[in-house]
């Protein structure tokens, strides 16, 4: 499984580069923080194949890692070569990125 730091990933936003980033996290989860990017939940990832690009670099992310990592790996089996894991998730983000997100 292919992964992106926060970092890496502040920097794609900072020069307005061409990819995808998808929230897997609950709605619940929502309401306490986000980044941007799209919403489809873990749960029904695989019954929307069709809006996860095949072209862009593809970022999925969650709270830590962990349920995107599983997307990730599940997008791979099914012939994604363009899906990439952020590594710590949103507490990454919050905790070398932006400190002002709240943490959960």
């Amino acid at each position: 499984m292919k992964e992106i730091t926060v970092l890496e990933l502040k920097k794609l936003k900072d020069t307005d580069s061409t990819f995808q980033l998808i929230d897997v996290r609950e709605e619940h989860e929502l309401e306490i923080c986000e980044i941007g990017g799209e919403h489809i939940l873990m749960a029904e990832m695989m019954d929307n194949l069709d809006r996860i690009s095949k072209t862009k670099q593809v970022i999925i992310h969650c709270r830590s890692g962990g349920r995107s990592g599983a997307i990730c790996q599940a997008l791979e089996k099914v012939g994604f070569t363009n899906v990439y894991n952020l590594k710590g998730g949103i507490i990454a983000w919050a905790n070398e990125i932006d400190t002002s997100i709240s943490k959960y």
